[in-house]
């Protein structure tokens, strides 16, 4: 193997090379339009990507053009910078991390700027989203077939980058069977045209001779050396001329010299656009789920499987299973496909236009099963939703797999080699047996149609010496490498070199091949300034000085407000248990770690379905996503950005972040950055206090029963002309937005005739038939919108309970304290907290139901209450806390429910609270409305309304929170003029008032419009 980069060049790699980076920076922001970052925080969050390696960046760079792309270049030549191209930023094996300016294409470089349904082309930007471009050519009745797990947030830039392939690439093959044409800028800036040979250029076709040159000169080589199986990414393509894959480069054997730039991950050239292969969309799929009781069954099976024609052969492991089940969002799904407690499980999909014949095909396979000797373990999905809700969890798998709490991490080095299907089996067994010598397991999942499965050894990566995770690393890469060779297979099979592969490639090929490759790099780049590092001449895998969190990696003291000792925890790297809460050693208490948690993944960047994450969904910006958060987070608590937790470039951060716990359940790592937002703003506010603003909003619920005695007083600010436009001066309130009205008629003053029950009484009630509710009637609904409360009070009492409304002893309504936490006020929140527990104790203690109307203040019951430090008593009451709708389901589900409901008149359109669904709380909403006889109802895909509490109020977030409403919510509310439209959130209320001038009305009061009067 060829010794790597020496010391002075491996520094060179790690600082970045060249002038002073200011001149680079000002020479950016004066000759181009694009977004020039060059302070620690933005480098921070460039320096990694979803592998363990951490290399900061001279800076980066966000294009606004192609010209843009063509200036930066230049101007990096000039100074001797060098470059790295970046999409998603997701990739697993460090290829976009390194010290040179890092480009940006994702932002704006991201249209699809040519389909030809015909001719099944298509030309896009390199930014592109590959969920994005599929979305522009369904209506086609085409789609571009890579369908990698990454699709809601890979560019089309980054899988030909790095080849990627996908499950279905048994079908459609890998990215590079999917190029027709790469146009790319040069080294020395020359944009160049790659595509087949008869359409090259003068400088293109001397390109193809000089590789040619090399090919023919090494062919002998090539064929001992290249790895004959599809999935095999590794090195440069070397072998178009002589190809060497079980799937050829191209269908008719003509060679494509834009396959040479597939798999090079930004070493050769800079991608201007892409041009690429489409195919028809399958009208029909089926899906058999395949139950196996032992792992080596399941291996030994798919190469008979494959014999059936599928498009896809996908395995889940038993931890993977267990994994998912463990997850709300995923259980149900998963549970649905299993037979017993398998040891795995393999997806079976058959495609095509024939649903028939798909039928058979799927029958063909549970025939199969018996004859292999394992009859009755195929569960049949041939609907498309279960179908597509399994994928999804399959998508998801290494996200799952990346949740285990504790320093030791499933770790990306081996996780894609590729062996003959004939050898699966045995190859999976021999690397089980090396992960056990080294005192470890690996969770394995995806590719069995192709051999390659994706394994990931528990590791951790801080603890150095000869145990630790840099040593079992390289011993173990250097037994799964003799076991690839036995096996006749390829190291790198799906995600590419970077810098945990890249000196395996003189392995794979040889010293020979080796040579030529680097000869390759050096006809392209001969300044070695394109993603250096990268497949020619990388550091060894092992370098500690590379990692993110390399040994001696510590986290700054800190005391955190709430408690987060469920993270501060380690784990056993066999059996995944962890040790006690409170005991992994973290010097913040667990937040570090809870940090930690992102893997860098990349999922936050979706924009299809969920709610994570809003700020991103408008703002397109690394800084406003859940992961640029982590990343800011982590490198303020290991002391890595000035200031720590409390500076302002963490501040910069959580700016946008709405709190919306859209991560607490779409992230599948569960990072909830709503509560770190907690946190960091109770440690700002010990350090720097609060303003007068954050003061009055936080002290709202205080506020509220002097301003419903003067509400003409404290509602001057929205009648008064100027006044708008004052508190816009003084407070930072935007005069673009009406606030709350106060009024006299509130919830108290109507509450006596309403025949509430007594404290006595609900507790008699309770005891006699179980029908006795504690209502938690919260400030927004008891003073500002009271007819939510008092139409809660009504339906329950339609459906026979007793209805008690429990106040402090002064008559005070209870709080949650909500409004003190968003100020940064933690400790007067948790006072407030055991007030509101003391009061509801006695019937908790009883086993009454504490039933809320606004899903933000009675969520916090079960959430932000949990980590107050204020015990068992407040689990209790956790659960005992049910939004409105989800009381009735229960008690409809449980037979107990008779509400008398006239038939709808009109069309339900429903918007979900973002804690609603981040705590999965939707369902009920939809089941409870569909009690009414005759009632159309319809979800809103909408992800955080905008409005946000305080957030929408504010003068500097007005046109965020207008952008974030009319992603989906408004443009829905609008199309349906004539449907009522359903929002249980007071300030999704409010920013549906503000921007589509509609009321939207509480689940309550849709309710009691529709009781039949007794």
């Amino acid at each position: 193997m060829k010794a790597p980069p020496g010391r002075a060049e491996l520094e060179g790699l790690k600082r970045g090379a060249g002038p002073d980076a200011a001149e680079l920076a000002r020479r950016l922001r004066r000759d181009t339009q694009g977004e020039v970052f060059f302070d620690a925080a933005s480098r921070g969050r460039y320096a990694t990507d979803a592998s363990i390696y951490q290399i900061m960046p001279v800076g980066v760079f966000v294009p606004r053009s192609t010209q843009d792309v063509a200036t930066a270049m230049a101007i990096a030549r000039e100074l001797q910078v060098p470059l790295l191209s970046r999409g998603a930023g997701s990739s697993q094996c460090g290829q976009t991390t390194g010290a040179a300016l890092v480009i940006d294409h994702s932002k704006h470089l991201r249209k699809v700027l040519n389909v030809d349904a015909p001719a099944l082309r298509a030309t896009v930007e390199p930014g592109l989203v590959l969920d994005h471009l599929n979305a522009q050519l369904k209506p086609h009745g085409l789609w571009f077939p890579v369908d990698v797990s990454t699709s809601a947030q890979a560019t089309l830039g980054g899988m030909a980058g790095n080849n990627s392939c996908g499950s279905r690439s048994i079908a459609y093959g890998n990215m590079v069977h999917n190029v027709a044409g790469i146009d790319a800028w040069l080294a020395d800036g020359t944009l160049a045209k790659f595509g087949p040979l008869e359409t090259l250029g003068a400088r293109e076709r001397g390109i193809a001779d000089f590789v040619r040159g090399l090919a023919d000169t090494h062919r002998t080589q090539i064929e001992e050396h290249w790895p004959k199986v599809m999935r095999r990414v590794a090195g440069y393509n070397l072998d178009i001329f002589h190809p060497q894959s079980e799937r050829p480069y191209t269908d008719d054997g003509r060679v494509n010299l834009a396959h040479l730039l597939v798999g090079s991950e930004g070493t050769l050239a800079i991608t201007e656009r892409l041009h690429l292969r489409l195919s028809p969309l399958p009208r029909a799929k089926v899906l058999g789920v395949l139950n196996f009781a032992s792992f080596h069954a399941a291996m030994d099976s798919a190469q008979h499987i494959v014999k059936l024609g599928p498009s896809a052969v996908e395995l889940v492991d038993r931890t993977m299973i267990e994994l998912a089940r463990a997850n709300p969002a995923f259980r149900p799904v998963i549970e649905a496909a299993l037979i017993g407690r398998p040891e795995a499980i393999l997806l079976v999909e058959f495609s095509g236009d024939e649903r028939g014949g798909l039928l058979r095909q799927l029958r063909q396979l549970v025939e199969l099963m018996s004859d292999l000797g394992h009859p009755g373990c195929v569960v049949e999905m041939p609907d498309e939703a279960p179908q597509k809700a399994l994928w999804e969890v399959r998508k998801a798998g290494l996200n799952i797999m990346m949740s285990l709490k504790g320093d030791g991490k499933p770790v990306s080095f081996i996780e894609d080699c590729a062996v003959p299907l004939q050898h699966l089996a045995g190859y999976t067994d021999a690397l089980t047996e090396v992960f056990a010598r080294h005192g470890t397991r690996g969770t394995w999942y995806a590719h069995a149609s192709v051999g390659t499965l994706h394994v990931r050894p528990i590791l951790d990566m801080r603890q150095g010496g000869p145990n630790g995770g840099a040593a079992k690393m390289r011993a173990i890469a250097e037994e799964a490498a003799a076991l690839v060779r036995r096996y006749k297979g390829a190291y790198s099979g799906e995600h590419g070199d970077g810098l945990c592969r890249g000196e395996w490639v003189r392995w794979q090929f040889g010293p020979a091949l080796d040579d030529a490759l680097r000869a390759i790099k050096q006809h392209l780049d001969p300044g070695k300034l394109l993603n250096p590092g990268k497949i020619i001449d990388p550091p060894k895998m092992d370098d500690a000085s590379l990692f993110r969190y390399a040994p001696g990696y510590r986290t700054i003291p800190l005391q955190p407000v709430f408690d987060w000792s469920a993270w501060n925890v380690q784990n056993d790297p066999v059996t995944e248990a962890t040790t006690a809460p409170g005991t992994g050693g973290d010097s913040t208490g667990g937040l570090a770690k809870a940090v930690e948690m992102c893997n860098n993944n990349g999922h936050c960047r979706k924009f299809d379905a969920g709610t994570m994450c809003p700020s991103y969904r408008v703002t397109r910006d690394e800084v406003h996503l859940t992961r640029g958060r982590a990343n800011t987070l982590r490198l303020a608590l290991s002391g890595q950005i000035e200031g720590g937790l409390t500076s302002d470039a963490v501040q910069a951060a959580l700016d946008l972040c709405v709190g919306c716990k859209g991560c607490r359940r779409d992230c599948p790592t569960g990072v909830d950055m709503a509560m770190m937002k907690l946190e960091f703003l109770a440690q700002r506010a010990l350090e720097r206090g609060v303003s007068l603003r954050d003061r009055l909003i936080a002290r709202l619920p205080d506020l509220a029963r002097l301003a419903s005695r003067l509400p003409w007083l404290f509602n001057l600010r929205d009648t008064l002309p100027g006044a708008a436009a004052l508190s816009e001066r003084w407070l930072g309130l935007s005069a673009r937005r009406t606030l709350p009205r106060w009024r006299r008629d509130t919830f108290h003053a109507a509450a006596p005739r309403l025949a509430l029950a007594s404290r006595e009484q609900v507790l008699a009630a309770h005891a006699r038939d179980g029908k006795g509710v504690l209502l938690f009637v919260d400030t927004f609904n008891g003073y500002f919108e009271s007819e939510n409360a008092i139409d809660a009070v009504r339906v329950l009492q339609a459906a026979g309970y007793s209805v008690h409304v429990a106040t402090h002893a002064d008559g005070r309504l209870p709080c949650c304290g909500r409004t003190l936490m968003a100020a940064g006020l933690a400790g007067e929140a948790k006072a407030r907290a055991r007030h509101l527990l003391a009061t509801f104790e006695p019937f908790v203690d009883a086993g009454i139901s504490v039933v809320g109307l606004e899903p933000s203040c009675l969520l916090t019951l079960r959430d932000e209450m949990l980590v107050m430090g204020l015990g068992d008593a407040a689990q209790r009451l956790a659960a005992k806390a049910l939004l409105f709708e989800e009381f009735l389901a229960r008690e409809n589900q449980a037979g107990r429910l008779r509400l008398p409901l006239r038939p709808a008149a009109k069309a339900l359109l429903v918007h979900g609270h973002c804690h609603q669904k981040a705590f999965g709380a939707m369902p009920p909403v939809l089941e409870v409305l569909r009690l009414i006889p005759g009632a159309e109802v319809s979800l809103i895909e909408s992800s955080c309304c905008g409005m946000a509490g305080s957030f929408g109020f504010d003068a500097t977030h007005h046109e965020v929170s207008m952008q974030m409403a009319e992603l989906s919510l408004l443009p829905a509310v609008r199309e349906a003029p004539e449907a009522i439209v359903v929002a249980d959130g007071a300030s999704c209320r409010h920013q549906i008032a503000d921007g589509a001038q509609r009321q939207a009305l509480h689940v309550a009061r849709v309710l009691a419009s529709h009781l039949i009067p007794r």
